[in-house]
C-alpha cells in the first residue's frame, strides 16, 4: 500500500474530532429524508452517472475500475473525486447534517462508519436487502462496523487492517532471539530487553500524541471500548492491555515519534526491531524503504496467553451511500462491482496494496507466494491465515468519544508513570459521564 493509504488508516481517528463534535446532537433537528432500501429484484440494465469520493491509493484502485465497470455497462459514467484523507471525515460529516452535497458512494473508515450510522440512522441507505447472499463472505470483524444495533446494515466492507509482527531479521539474528519464540506478549517484553542491550535499538515505534496499539490490545482480547453499550475502559482486558504498554514504557523499549512522517524516517533509520502493526504497512515498506529489502520478516502478534488470539485489526475503509445519492442503483452496482468480486480485490491487492475484507479473495494463489523483500517468505500468506481470526468487537456511535479519552489514558500511565488500573478507572468514569452510559464493573 502506497504511503498516503497507510496513513489514512494509521491516522484512523484523527477525524475523531469532527464526529465527536456532533455525537449526542448529529440527529436532532436534522431533516435527513428517510434512508430508501434498495430493492434488490431490479433487472434493468443501469445507466447515468455517479460521483465516488475517496483518497489517496484508494481512489486509484476506484479510478482504474472504474473504466473496467463502464465498459461492462454502456451509458454509465463514474467519476471518482480525491478529496484527501483529511478532508474526508469533515465532509461527510458536514454533508449528513445539512442533508446535501455528499457523493453517491463515500469512502468512509471502518471504526468511524458505527458512528455515522448511529448518529445519522436516516442519512444512509439501508443495504440489508442486498447483502443477505454475501454476508458470510465477509471478514466479521469488518462486518460490524458496517452493522447498526438493530442488525441493518449501511455499507459493505472494503479492505481490513490485520496485525502481524514485523521485526527485523538483521536486528534479531545479532542478539539471537528467535522471532518464531515470540508466543506471548511476556515473550516479547523479555526479547526487547535482550534486543535493547545487544544492539541498542528499541522495540517498538509509538506516537505520543495519538496512537492506536492500545485499541489494537483490547481487541485482540475481544473488546474494543464498550461491552453490551457499557463503557469497557475498566475491564481487566483493558488494565492488562495498559499494564504491558506501560512495561514496555518503564524499560526503556518505547521510541516515542509524532505522526506519520516521524514513524517512517525512524523505521527507515532503523531505530526500532519491531512493529506490531497491519497489513498495510507493507506497503510503506516496500515503496520508501526498498534499501531494506530482505532486512524485514511477518510473523503473528503474540498473544496475551498461550493459545490466545494472534491478531487484531487496525484500520480498514468501507463504501456507503449517502440517502442522498441520485443514482442509488448504480452506486450499489458499482459497489458490488467492486467488493464481491475475487479477481478485483485481488487485483486491489496487488495493485494498490488494499489488504481485502472479501474473504474468499484470500484464497487466491498470489496470498501464497513467496515475496523477494521478505527473503522469499510467505507474508501475505501469514496475514491472509491471520484475518479470519481477528476479533469482532462492538462498535457504536460515541467510539470517537471513547478514542479521545482512552488516548489521555495511555499517555497518563505510560508517559507520566499514572498506575494503569486507577488511570482506567478514572477515565472509564470520564466516559460514562460524557455518554451517559453505565460501566462494565472492573
Amino acid at each position: 500500500m502506497r504511503r498516503e493509504l497507510t496513513r489514512r488508516a494509521l491516522l484512523a481517528g484523527t477525524g475523531a474530532a469532527a464526529l465527536s463534535a456532533v455525537t449526542g446532537c448529529a440527529t436532532g433537528g436534522v431533516t435527513n429524508r428517510e434512508a430508501v432500501r434498495l430493492a434488490p429484484g431490479a433487472t434493468t440494465p443501469v445507466k447515468g452517472a455517479i460521483t465516488v469520493w475517496s483518497w489517496d491509493s484508494a481512489a486509484v484502485a476506484l479510478t482504474r475500475l472504474a473504466k473496467k465497470f463502464t465498459a461492462r455497462n454502456p451509458g454509465t459514467r463514474i467519476s471518482v473525486v480525491d478529496i484527501g484523507y483529511e478532508n474526508a471525515a469533515d465532509k461527510m460529516t458536514v454533508g449528513l447534517r445539512a442533508d446535501t452535497g455528499l457523493a453517491d458512494v463515500v469512502t468512509v473508515d471502518g471504526p468511524k462508519m458505527p458512528g455515522y450510522i448511529g448518529n445519522f440512522p436516516q442519512g444512509m441507505h439501508d443495504l440489508t436487502p442486498l447483502v443477505k447472499p454475501f454476508t458470510g463472505d465477509f471478514d466479521r470483524a469488518a462486518w460490524q462496523t458496517v452493522t447498526s444495533e438493530e442488525g441493518r446494515v449501511f455499507a459493505l466492507p472494503w479492505d481490513i487492517g490485520p496485525l502481524a509482527l514485523y521485526y527485523r531479521r538483521d536486528l534479531f539474528e545479532k542478539a539471537g532471539v528467535d522471532a518464531a519464540s515470540l508466543k506471548t506478549w511476556d515473550d516479547y517484553v523479555k526479547a526487547g530487553v535482550a534486543l535493547k542491550k545487544k544492539t541498542g535499538v528499541k522495540l517498538l515505534i509509538m506516537d505520543p500524541a495519538e496512537d492506536s496499539f492500545f485499541a489494537c490490545l483490547l481487541q485482540q482480547q475481544g473488546q474494543r471500548h464498550f461491552k453490551g453499550g457499557k463503557v469497557a475502559l475498566a475491564t481487566p482486558e483493558a488494565v492488562r492491555a495498559l499494564e504491558l504498554l506501560k512495561a514496555i514504557g518503564d524499560r526503556g523499549l518505547i521510541r516515542w515519534e509524532r505522526g506519520w512522517d516521524g514513524q517512517v524516517t525512524a523505521t527507515k533509520e532503523g531505530k526500532s526491531a519491531t512493529l506490531p502493526t497491519a497489513a498495510w504497512w507493507s506497503g510503506t515498506l516496500t515503496a520508501e524503504m526498498p534499501e531494506l529489502k530482505g532486512k524485514f520478516g511477518v510473523v503473528p502478534l503474540p498473544a496475551f496467553e498461550p493459545g490466545g488470539a494472534r491478531t487484531s485489526n487496525q484500520g480498514g475503509s468501507t463504501l456507503c451511500i449517502p440517502a442522498q445519492s441520485k443514482n442509488p442503483r448504480l452506486a450499489w452496482a458499482f459497489i458490488k462491482f467492486l467488493l464481491t468480486d475475487k479477481d478485483n480485490q485481488v487485483s486491489m491487492l496487488k495493485r494498490e496494496g488494499l489488504f481485502p475484507a472479501y474473504l474468499p479473495a484470500l484464497k487466491d494463489p498470489y496470498l501464497n507466494a513467496p515475496q523477494a523483500y521478505y527473503g522469499g517468505q510467505r507474508a501475505w500468506k501469514v496475514f491472509a491465515d491471520l484475518a479470519p481470526h481477528i476479533p469482532p468487537v462492538e462498535y457504536n456511535k460515541d467510539g470517537a468519544k471513547a478514542g479521545d479519552i482512552a488516548q489521555k489514558a495511555l499517555t497518563g500511565a505510560v508517559l507520566r508513570g499514572n498506575d494503569p488500573k486507577r488511570q482506567l478507572r478514572d477515565s472509564a468514569e470520564q466516559l460514562a459521564g460524557a455518554t451517559g452510559r453505565e460501566t462494565v464493573a472492573g
